[in-house]
């Protein structure tokens, strides 16, 4: 009987975990998959037709809109891991027992809504607000000059409301370092630069590795900082899937774009991968 029991313990484990993506990720990605291939409206009811069209005519008719959300999240993502990697270096190395109370600080902006942070962005960036208002009343901005309503004002709030994302990771990988291997290579007459190019930063790549991923994902599918900072001109085709899902209910067209935004993301994730090393990151994590 012990026997049994601990045979069926690894799968009775993952049972709750399984049961959850099956429930919240596989049932919703198949009924997506269907509702994608069909036609109708919401008054006479959507058949099943096997309509591909509904992927090439969105692909087709918002391609731009794909290009801007993936490289909107490719920038914020870059800005990310500049503004990210010295805050976590410095936390990691320089914090001292101070290390929980500075990463607090660096999270307490993150307590509040995800929508009020990005107002706030907008109050921040607006032509009168208290950066641009003093530089435009002193001369120093031209006129006409303004950030919101701009892919750069875009940018700027999926950058911040995503950091976290990007920080942690590498934080972690960071604080896994062990100081005797920096000593070491200090010890063999290895400059900073030389120990921070050929020991420290492989070895903080997993967390890099993961904070471009958790990143670059849901900032490429996000609609509300495009709808706040970015005006109808800087649309990401999260916007374009909100209103074909909630204001035309043209949701076999939503759901096409939704799964082929998920296509592409995923191949692109794939290639990331594979360009930089899976297996080089995972020897890597494992010293």
């Amino acid at each position: 009987m012990a026997g049994v029991r601990g045979r069926l313990a690894p799968y009775l484990m993952i049972l709750p975990g399984g049961l959850w993506l099956a429930a919240f990720f596989l049932v919703p990605i198949v009924l997506m998959v269907s509702l994608s291939l069909q036609t109708g409206n919401l008054i006479d009811g959507f058949q099943q037709t096997l309509h591909w069209r509904n992927y090439t005519d969105g692909l087709s008719t918002y391609g731009d809109k794909f290009v801007r959300s993936l490289w909107y999240g490719l920038v914020a993502t870059v800005a990310c891991i500049v503004i990210a990697y010295p805050a976590a270096y410095w936390i990691a190395f320089r914090g001292g027992r101070a290390k929980s109370t500075y990463l607090f600080l660096l999270l307490l902006p993150y307590f509040v809504s995800f929508i009020l942070r990005t107002v706030s962005w907008k109050l921040v960036l607006t032509d009168n607000g208290p950066i641009l208002g003093p530089l435009r009343d002193h001369g120093v901005l031209p006129e006409g000059f303004h950030v919101l309503d701009t892919g750069v004002a875009v940018v700027s709030g999926l950058a911040y409301n995503f950091l976290p994302f990007m920080v942690l990771p590498i934080y972690v990988a960071l604080e896994r370092i062990d100081p005797r291997v920096v000593e070491a290579a200090y010890d063999l007459y290895a400059s900073r630069a030389q120990a921070f190019l050929r020991v420290i930063l492989p070895l903080s790549l997993p967390g890099v590795f993961a904070g471009v991923i958790m990143t670059f994902v849901p900032v490429s599918s996000d609609y509300v900082n495009a709808e706040v900072l970015g005006g109808p001109q800087n649309t990401m085709i999260g916007n374009v899937i909100q209103t074909e899902y909630f204001n035309n209910s043209a949701y076999p067209t939503a759901s096409a774009l939704s799964f082929a935004l998920m296509a592409i993301l995923l191949v692109g994730i794939f290639a990331y991968a594979r360009t930089l090393g899976t297996q080089d990151v995972l020897e890597a994590a494992g010293r």
